[in-house]
């Protein structure tokens, strides 16, 4: 019985300093992780990154993690709109990698798949709007002043109008639909055309209403999948496969 209890002693003990070799292990790998990525990225701050399962070790002895989470803040990415702007800033920008294998040397590390959310705020998503007054039609120009929620996943899109070179008290608005079209461009498309106060084309208002911002070159070529409006901005689901993480 004294040596069955050694025993059992001596198995907690070896136990116990597993587990903390363990947590040792992934922590030193998650930070080293976290800024590799910020180098790659060449990101202002370090992101959060966080190495799911238990235990870390035996996964890296078998050469793939099961899960990674990155979380990073105010990532600045590429985009081509038609506002000329160069960047457009996510507020968060979250995944969850899924199967990520690594090299030898654990210079590299590949996802078999990814997803994840993002959200841009509105302030940041007026900036690819006609936000500039606009002729739209004999003495009429117009511009959108402002993007707020509008209930059930619709864009509310403020439009200033003058007429004869006045300004019309109230901005007109508009509840419009928001989509991902190619995996990397948010579409707003107006659901009826706002009431002007004078006729116009519809080609001519809608080229005030109707935007497209584009989100490009997200990490690891990650891409947007879906978006829906809600309270202080668009947010936006991502999704990947073959995701380089970092290498």
């Amino acid at each position: 019985m004294r040596a069955l209890r050694i025993i059992l002693i001596v198995t907690v003990i070896l136990g116990g300093l597993f587990v903390i070799a363990d947590r040792v292990a992934v922590g030193f790998a998650e930070d080293k992780a976290a800024d590799r990525i910020k180098s790659t990225e060449g990101l202002a701050g370090t992101p959060d990154v966080s190495i799911e399962g238990f235990p870390f070790l035996t996964q890296v002895v078998g050469g793939e993690l099961d899960d990674v989470k990155i979380g990073i803040k105010d990532y600045e990415a590429s985009t081509g709109g038609t506002s000329g702007t160069s960047t457009i800033r996510i507020d968060d920008l979250n995944a969850e990698m899924h199967g990520v294998a690594f090299n030898g040397d654990y210079t590299s590390a590949t996802a078999d798949s990814a997803t994840g959310s993002a959200s841009v705020g509105y302030a940041e998503l007026l900036k690819t709007a006609k936000s500039q007054a606009t002729q739209v039609g004999p003495g009429v120009t117009a511009r959108v002043v402002g993007l707020s929620d509008g209930g059930d996943g619709k864009i509310k899109v403020a439009v200033e109008v003058s007429v004869g070179g006045t300004k019309v008290p109230q901005p007109v608005s508009v509840l419009s639909s928001v989509t991902v079209v190619g995996g990397n461009t948010v579409k707003v498309h107006a659901d009826s055309l706002p009431k002007l106060g004078v006729d116009l084309a519809e080609n001519r208002v809608r080229a005030i209403t109707d935007f497209e911002q584009k989100i490009d070159k997200l990490p690891g070529g990650i891409q947007l999948d879906t978006v829906q409006a809600a309270a202080n901005g668009v947010d936006i689901s991502v999704k990947g496969s073959n995701v380089k993480l970092v290498g």
